[in-house]
């Protein structure tokens, strides 16, 4: 890979901040609720909306006006849903999906039990008849990214009286996560560069989400070490493979089209945030990597001129069809295109960490207040987001080391146990984990020709814009190992 500039590899960087609570004991199960949301930032939405603070009553008031934030809403569940292929219904699924999540957090903010009970019912009827996700390689994508979607709708619930919580983990361990797990290791038998970023990403949120969710430790930490060091073009250093002198990093996905690395984005985040809400701090590792490259697509996005370092990437099928393409030039944008993920971003990076991030707030700002699932178009790139961020996620600056806008958790076992000495236990802040478990071996998805060298087009079906499409990315880069030096384009 080639070696990233401006940083001092081990160095104390910007991201290292010494804000974290003492970690939990080691065995000790994960604190809940404790994916997106804690208990403390559940609280936090309903003072701020109770108080009428501006953010939040405009986020707010996106989320009732939202026809899946409805009481009424009646769940359609199927015991088998297939994405690709013939016979797709998936839709079903992510409509029910953002229906239970919505009402969930809609109950938990204005205090009417109505939600809770209808996202509690939602949950119940599909874990009483899911079986199984079907479909060509686009399967991996319905597991990922409706698995740790329906998960975190779930532990907003997870100890509603009504709530079949055995159930519904059994149904996410054997239906969505085996799928995500075997992608990770497998990549549906394809070589480990053929998948983009966003298809790891999935996969990662549900590993990571699943383990929290049923308080399995070891799932959590081969998310953790995938992030970190995983060969495909999720992992942190992969997706981010270039780190330069002004203080952006290349987004990899940059290089193929706006609408995926947008996504690419947010589900980053979404994993970084869920981890921090269990004590890992991924936000600030390798010196805040993730800052830069997102800071990095912001300002693309926003229509500003990036660099581009230009790479190759090898595709196909093990023992089977193979190539290489190469992409030169970051794609074109359309600064009008949006996703509900820049609100979660920013807050963290300038509100809990108190760090210069302009292009980030920019961003955020420009897409204020978010909205969330049917909010942003009937096609599944509509639903790839939980959204809601500026009601969620909006938070006041922190004030000094250990304080932020919501107390969080102890921290996990899968955390280094002295990670978090000398921080208040209810900080907002999380220490710096030192898992490194590898990806376990899982059953293998089988070779059916069904590869996929960009994914569905519906991801981004509705956005408005496609750009160019190009390929790169992962360990087999080919890419130069001088100095990289900010290029005009």
């Amino acid at each position: 890979m080639l070696k990233a500039t401006g940083a001092t590899a081990g160095a104390v960087g910007i991201g290292t901040t010494a804000l974290a609570p003492p970690a939990a004991a080691a065995g000790a199960s994960f604190a809940h609720p404790g994916l997106l949301h804690t208990r403390a930032d559940l609280d936090r939405m309903a003072a701020k909306v109770k108080a009428g603070a501006a953010a939040h009553t405009a986020g707010f008031a996106k989320l009732t006006a939202n026809r899946h934030a409805q009481s009424g809403w009646t769940a359609n569940p199927q015991a088998t849903v297939v994405r690709g292929g013939a016979g797709q219904n998936y839709a079903i699924l992510y409509n029910d999906v953002h229906a239970a999540y919505q009402n969930a957090l809609r109950g938990h903010v204005s205090g009417d039990s109505a939600h809770l009970d209808t996202a509690v019912a939602i949950l119940n009827a599909w874990s009483a008849e899911l079986t199984t996700l079907a479909g060509n390689a686009d399967r991996f994508l319905a597991a990922g990214i409706y698995g740790y979607q329906i998960a975190n709708a779930a532990e907003l619930v997870r100890d509603h009286p009504d709530f079949e919580l055995g159930r519904f983990q059994e149904m996410l361990t054997t239906v969505f996560a085996p799928l995500s797990d075997s992608f990770l290791v497998k990549h549906n038998d394809a070589v480990v560069s053929n998948y983009w970023t966003n298809w790891d990403l999935t996969a990662m949120c549900c590993v990571l989400a699943t383990g929290i969710l049923c308080d399995d430790q070891a799932q959590v930490a081969r998310a953790v070490e995938y992030f970190k060091h995983g060969e495909g073009l999720g992992s942190i250093r992969n997706a981010i493979p270039v780190v330069r002198d002004d203080g952006l990093a290349e987004w990899l996905e940059a290089g193929r089209d706006q609408g995926h690395a947008l996504l690419g984005v947010g589900l980053m985040g979404t994993f970084c945030e869920m981890a921090w809400n269990q004590g890992i701090d991924l936000y600030g590792y390798d010196d805040s990597r993730f800052l830069k490259g997102a800071q990095y697509v912001a300002k693309w996005a926003m229509g500003g001129e990036v660099p581009f370092t230009a790479n190759t990437r090898r595709k196909g099928a093990i023992n089977g069809w193979s190539g290489s393409e190469t992409v030169t030039e970051a794609a074109p944008v359309d600064p009008a295109m949006t996703r509900p993920i820049w609100a979660m971003i920013a807050n963290h990076y300038t509100k809990r960490r108190g760090l210069p991030a302009s292009y980030l707030t920019r961003i955020a700002a420009k897409a204020s207040p978010e909205g969330g699932g049917g909010d942003y178009g009937p096609n599944s790139g509509g639903y790839d987001q939980l959204g809601f961020g500026t009601l969620a996620f909006t938070r006041d600056k922190a004030t000094g080391a250990g304080a932020g806008g919501s107390a969080g958790p102890a921290a996990s076992g899968a955390a280094s146990p002295a990670a978090g000495a000398g921080a208040a236990a209810g900080s907002d802040a999380r220490p710096q984990t030192g898992a490194t478990a590898s990806p376990s071996a899982s059953a293998s998805s089988s070779a059916t020709g069904d590869l996929a060298a960009t994914g569905s087009n519906d991801v981004i079906g509705w956005t408005a814009a496609t750009g160019v499409t190009a390929l790169a990315g992962g360990l087999l880069l080919l890419r130069r190992r001088e100095r990289v030096r900010r290029a005009s384009r």
